[in-house]
């Protein structure tokens, strides 16, 4: 990006610490020679947020886990895998991979129920995706066959970004957080978005014309960006979403 994290850690950040809920990621992993399966957030993800001034919480996807709302100031969708393509009326492609109905479900709840609630939501990679199809909107399943090409999913053996400028709509939020300088994202995506959901408008995109953000225009603060936000070194995004937390926080009740 445009501007780079600088020596945040362990700043002081004036009034409350507001509770960022992260949506929770499985993967499967061996630990101590026996193979499990864990939830887990990238770590960066915590560390920044932390960084900024606020709590993170690990929020797994059971059903049910909207109910968990009021407790939360925030939300954090971050990457994760494909969406079904079912939910939009699509038919899995062969490169579709690590879709699961039940996630989908409790995380589609869940962020159906921080819009209702005007709560602040940061979608990052799949969570971009995810708000897009909640909205109505459709995905691209293997963007080389849109693009031409792999910049955006670099294929390597190892995981590989990829890297390009951001045109950003003037006016827009995402180019008031990210600056008026030359903004950049690092990416790893095979899918974004073909349709865009009701409500949602875009406002940045890659050289080829792949959407790289999005905002809701009936929302006090919904922001999805299609970049690995977490492999930047920057801090921006976070920022703007602890201050609308904030923001949010401060208008509630005092009960809350």
């Amino acid at each position: 990006m445009n501007q780079a994290l600088n020596g945040t850690a362990g700043r002081e950040h004036p009034g409350p610490r507001p509770v960022i809920g992260i949506c929770a990621r499985t993967a499967p992993v061996t630990l101590q020679g026996t193979d499990m399966t864990v939830s887990l957030a990238f770590q960066p993800h915590i560390d920044i947020l932390d960084s900024v001034g606020c709590t993170p919480l690990l929020i797994p996807l059971l059903p049910g886990i909207e109910r968990i709302l009021g407790q939360l100031d925030g939300l954090l969708i971050p990457g994760g895998p494909d969406v079904d393509p079912a939910l939009y009326g699509g038919t899995a492609h062969p490169k579709t991979r690590g879709a699961s109905p039940a996630m989908d479900a409790a995380e589609l709840a869940l962020v159906k129920a921080a819009l209702d609630a005007g709560l602040p939501i940061l979608g990052i990679c799949r969570g971009m995706q995810l708000l897009n199809v909640l909205r109505g909107g459709t995905l691209h399943q293997h963007l080389p066959e849109i693009t031409g090409d792999d910049g955006h999913c670099p294929e390597s053996e190892t995981f590989t970004l990829g890297r390009h400028r951001l045109e950003l709509k003037p006016g827009s939020r995402i180019a008031q957080i990210l600056g008026d300088g030359t903004a950049e994202a690092v990416c790893h995506h095979h899918q974004a978005i073909d349709r865009i959901g009701t409500d949602l408008t875009a406002t940045a995109w890659a050289p080829d014309g792949v959407i790289e953000a999005v905002e809701a225009i009936d929302h006090p603060f919904a922001v999805g960006v299609q970049w690995e936000a977490g492999h930047t070194g920057n801090e921006w995004l976070y920022l703007a979403l602890a201050q609308a937390a904030r923001d949010a926080f401060a208008v509630q009740l005092p009960s809350r």
